[in-house]
């Protein structure tokens, strides 16, 4: 086998187990992971506009919207329009929202303990530069299609 392909099975089961624990961890809150990252970055900056959420997730608007009208539904989030633009949507977190973060805090850190232990600093240093690379090399040869 091939360095190369070894690397994208690697990849592809790690992506596995890595998304499988934390929908288990993310069960008993009733969200998705996806549902989770739109809800940690409303919880680092209240009111931001679903079109910001979608760039920083890398996800399309579409699908955005859409997992804010479930949280919406699932009272976590009001949706309202845009102080400066009416046609931009901006998410805030409800009270039901703010108590759900010291919520799901301890399984992020369940999470997070489970994913990095035994890996030194230096090593994850290592491999936050190495995801880097891969992630602009992925940009790179996308935009080159």
């Amino acid at each position: 086998m091939h360095t190369e392909d070894f690397i994208s099975i690697m990849i592809h089961q790690t992506d596995l187990k890595l998304t499988s624990f934390i929908k288990e961890e993310l069960r008993m809150f009733n969200l998705t992971p996806e549902q989770n990252l739109i809800m940690m970055l409303l919880w680092e900056e209240d009111g931001r506009t679903q079109n910001d959420i979608a760039r920083k997730l890398q996800k399309d608007k579409t699908n955005v919207a859409r997992m804010a009208a479930q949280l919406e539904k699932k009272q976590l989030v009001r949706r309202a329009a845009g102080t400066e633009d009416q046609r931009a949507m901006q998410l805030f977190v409800t009270e039901e929202g703010r108590h759900l973060q010291e919520k799901v805090r301890p399984a992020a850190e369940r999470f997070n303990a489970a994913v990095t232990k035994g890996i030194s600093t230096e090593e994850l240093k290592a491999l936050e530069q190495m995801l880097a690379k891969i992630n602009r090399n992925v940009s790179e040869s996308l935009r080159e299609e």
